[in-house]
């Protein structure tokens, strides 16, 4: 458990927990708690689900700026890449994931929150990609994974002009997937993760496998791919009772083990 971040695990699910006031800034000891935090959940066996959370106030306001403003450019090139690497860490979590997101998620913060396979937020939350008003551009994911996500000429709106966008037009835009009262956020959040604590888990993994990796590849290779996955489940133990308990008990009836 890290000072400013910790995974805490209660009945299959994991919150990853952003705790440095005021705002969950990003700077060089977070980043690295936020990899451990995705190691860790990737790792144990008892976290089948897990939810990106900055607490009731600020999911995340972005970089530590000030920090940022004092390093050198071999400095940057050091944090730049560790950052980039925590988050991919994050996003490469081979369960479900959800960001739960409160108040602003700015930066650094945003770029958090699109790690996530889905993002849950207030009603008074703000987004954004502000970094261009800085002089810089996003650097931990905003270019590539924001595009890949709502097109590449919103993304270029948001990136090009550096605006907050409010919850309704994150919505709209597909950055957010559902907008709930501010006080709902976590437990809207923990309802949709909750729902795959007893899931097969490696059916789940491999679903997310080939949907992440097959944005990286053409068709054909893409549908390769999903074919290799999807043949490699019957190598499972939830493959086999999973079609067993349809065929005798009909649909979503099926008791799973994640083996």
């Amino acid at each position: 458990m890290g000072e400013f971040v910790r995974l805490e695990v209660a009945d299959g699910v994991g919150t990853i927990r952003l705790d440095r006031a005021p705002v969950n800034a990003l700077n060089n000891q977070v980043q690295a708690e936020l990899g451990e935090a995705a190691r860790e959940a990737t790792d144990r066996a008892d976290v089948r689900a897990v939810i990106l959370y900055g607490g009731e106030k600020t999911f995340a306001g972005g970089a530590d700026i000030k920090e940022m403003a004092a390093k050198s450019y071999a400095e940057i090139s050091t944090f730049g890449t560790a950052l980039t690497n925590s988050l991919t860490a994050l996003a490469e979590i081979p369960k479900p994931t959800v960001a739960a997101v409160t108040g602003y998620a700015l930066g650094g913060g945003l770029e958090l929150a699109l790690t996530a396979d889905r993002r849950v937020a207030g009603d008074n939350v703000k987004v954004g990609q502000p970094e261009i008003q800085l002089g810089i551009i996003p650097g931990a994911g905003g270019t590539q994974r924001l595009a890949r996500l709502i097109g590449p000429s919103k993304a270029k709106d948001l990136i090009y002009t550096g605006r907050f966008v409010k919850a309704e037009e994150a919505l709209a835009l597909g950055i957010v997937d559902e907008v709930v009262a501010p006080d709902d956020v976590y437990s809207v959040a923990h309802k949709w993760a909750a729902q795959f604590a007893n899931g097969p888990a490696l059916a789940l993994r491999a679903a997310k496998a080939a949907i992440d990796g097959g944005l990286d590849l053409d068709l054909r290779n893409g549908l390769k791919l999903e074919t290799s996955l999807f043949t490699a489940l019957w190598a499972t133990e939830d493959q086999a009772g999973g079609m067993a308990s349809f065929i005798e008990n009909g649909p979503g009836k099926a008791t799973f083990e994640g083996k």
